[in-house]
């Protein structure tokens, strides 16, 4: 029977004390294990599960998707590989596996530490930074290529860069992509290309082996694409091969995308561009029929204010001023000519002719000058006396002054 005084411990406990055993010991902390890969699967999370064995005993391994950098190649069933992580305990299932951080290839071990060296060194160096990163240009018109020109990279992205935009002109340099001279082919192709003023260079392969894909790992081919100053799309092999080139380039594709990356989709663009001139035309046909709409109430407004029904009325009235005008000039004419005659009638009533006329004479002396009294005329000087139908010559033989009114009257009797 048990003990009342043993302890009792949950799963959970046991699982979780166990667990901090195998973290509390460095060696399991950082340890390399060589196996065959079985059991391999890819979760659509981006984690890797599998199982490494060998003839004495297997052990279950995950690569969580932050940690597939550290895998360059497509791992397959079979695959004899050296695992580098840690171990520890799965407190749930209470299972020991490995938490991997990096798998490469037995055989590649020594290309891949130095592959892990030089992806330090540039690392630190900035050459990965996002600030030295150049945009793709959206709408390209001019692509270089570098790449083998009998391979299946320069087909794939032909046919996908001519099927998404006929009018795109590529320019191939043929390059060795592996081999030995196949980093310094690509070099003298990245820097050839790029003084033609390209819009993108496409800088890659098809996929292979660590060994195949050396060239691109190499730090002149680094360099190279970092100098660049047209943008560098990397791809080489596929989504699972990474070099040190696709950290240094500006964008990273596998190669069968790096054109559609590279390259608007044409049919799109003219689609986009059909749309827009549809909304254009139906923005200009409203602005259009505003505009028509706003001129006929102009029309309508102006034909209230018609300048030509203004002027008729203007016209009509200055007739009837002028019309004004000549009435009243005439009234005053008439009035005028009745203040005439009136004193017309008193001039002639006031005249010496009508009063010549009515029996009395104008006397002048010899010289014209008029004679009003007696003391002007001399005895014997001539005189004029003016009547109504002439003149009468005279000389003066007496001059008798009046005294009295009866002395005019009795001489006008004699």
């Amino acid at each position: 029977m048990r003990n009342k005084n043993q302890n009792v411990y949950t799963v959970g406990q046991v699982n979780s004390y166990i667990k901090n055993i195998f973290d509390q010991d460095y060696m399991l902390r950082r340890i390399y294990v060589s196996g065959e890969v079985s059991n391999c699967k890819y979760h659509p999370s981006g984690h890797i599960y599998f199982s490494l064995k060998d003839a004495e005993g297997t052990i279950s391994c995950v690569m969580f998707a932050g940690s597939r950098r550290g895998l360059a190649f497509p791992m397959r069933d079979g695959d004899n590989v050296i695992v580098g992580g840690s171990i520890s305990v799965y407190e749930r299932d209470g299972k020991y596996q490995i938490y991997a951080k990096e798998i490469t290839k037995e055989g590649a071990g020594l290309l891949y530490e130095k592959y892990l060296a030089l992806k330090a060194e540039l690392e630190e160096m900035g050459m990965f930074a996002p600030e030295y990163k150049q945009p793709i240009p959206a709408y390209v018109k001019k692509i270089g290529v570098v790449t083998a020109p009998t391979g299946a990279a320069v087909q794939d992205i032909k046919n996908i860069a001519l099927r998404r935009n006929p009018f795109v002109q590529i320019i191939l340099y043929p390059a060795l992509v592996q081999g030995e001279g196949a980093a310094d082919s690509i070099v003298e192709g990245i820097r050839r290309l790029d003084a033609l003023n390209l819009d993108v260079l496409i800088v890659g392969r098809g996929g292979g082996s660590i060994e195949d894909l050396w060239a691109f790992n190499e730090e002149i081919v680094a360099r190279a694409i970092f100098d660049c100053i047209t943008p560098v799309i990397s791809a080489v092999g596929h989504e699972t091969d990474v070099t040190i080139a696709d950290y240094v380039a500006d964008l990273r594709a596998p190669t069968p995308s790096a054109a559609e990356l590279a390259v608007f989709d044409y049919r799109q663009f003219e689609a986009a561009r059909l749309s827009y001139q549809a909304l254009f035309n139906q923005a200009m046909e409203r602005k259009t029929e505003t505009a028509r709409s706003r001129a006929e109430q102009y029309r309508l407004r102006l034909k209230l204010h018609d300048p030509q029904r203004n002027l008729r009325e203007q016209r009509q009235h200055l007739a009837d001023m002028e019309e004004n005008l000549k009435r009243a000039m005439e009234q005053r004419l008439t009035g005028a000519r009745r203040r005439l005659a009136l004193l017309g009638g008193r001039l002639h009533g006031a005249s010496p002719l009508s009063k010549i006329s009515n029996g009395y004479g104008f006397v002048t002396d010899a010289e014209g000058k008029r004679l009003s009294s007696i003391s002007q005329a001399v005895p014997g000087e001539k005189i004029s006396l003016r009547i109504s139908d002439g003149r009468i010559r005279a000389q003066v033989i007496e001059t008798i002054p009046y005294q009295k009114s009866l002395d005019f009257r009795q001489e006008s009797s004699d």
